[in-house]
């Protein structure tokens, strides 16, 4: 698994491959940011169709076992928040929202709680999850912006440190407004990595898991 994260400091854009978890953690725990507060945004784009015929024996990367014995890449990657940006069995509030899907396409995102309230730790992420994925269809284009501005409001209204971890299967079809809201988010400390920063922004791309 690989994880890119893009940085800004003193104005300038920097991005850093992390190839492990301890170099992940390391990178944190040098931020500070080992104990900020997180938001997860989930893409559920069509493009997760067709990348799981080439990885996933056919099926969508979305693909929920009936069984729970395996687990599809984005349950993955939400373990693997879990261990690395969350104690497993933490009940600290996570936001969490997904996009993409038939209803959103790329304008808005839709929280997994229907009260608009966050889940209570990883644990409950996870299950959520699986509760509502059967239940979407998934549209498009892929366009991280309303995430990123969503990301924006959080930071103001809480005036508390975020963690954003975008979670997509790496096809980006927006890239003008995408990288526009990437812009606006620097202006709010979106993607810093010092002490003083406020959020620091992760793309985990599932197809490459």
């Amino acid at each position: 698994m690989g994880c890119t994260a893009s940085t800004e400091r003193q104005g300038e854009w920097q991005d850093t491959a992390f190839q492990s978890l301890g170099e992940l953690r390391g990178a944190l725990r040098w931020s500070g940011l080992r104990s900020t507060n997180l938001i997860i945004g989930i893409d559920f784009t069509r493009s997760n169709t067709w990348n799981g015929k080439l990885s996933l024996g056919g099926r969508s990367l979305h693909f929920i076992d009936p069984t729970g014995s395996i687990l599809n890449p984005y349950q993955i990657v939400i373990n693997i928040i879990g261990r690395t940006l969350h104690s497993r069995k933490s009940k600290k509030p996570i936001h969490v929202f997904g996009f993409g899907d038939s209803r959103t396409a790329d304008q808005c995102v839709f929280t997994f709680l229907p009260d608009g309230s966050p889940c209570r730790g990883v644990e409950h992420v996870l299950k959520r999850y699986k509760e509502i994925t059967p239940e979407l269809v998934l549209g498009g284009p892929t366009n991280f912006a309303p995430i990123i501005y969503h990301a924006i409001c959080q930071v103001k209204a809480s005036e508390k440190c975020q963690i954003l971890v975008i979670i997509a299967d790496g096809q980006v079809t927006s890239k003008k407004e995408t990288s526009q809201a990437i812009v606006e988010a620097s202006r709010y400390a979106l993607c810093m990595l010092s002490p003083r920063s406020c959020h620091f922004f992760f793309f985990f791309a599932v197809s490459h898991i």
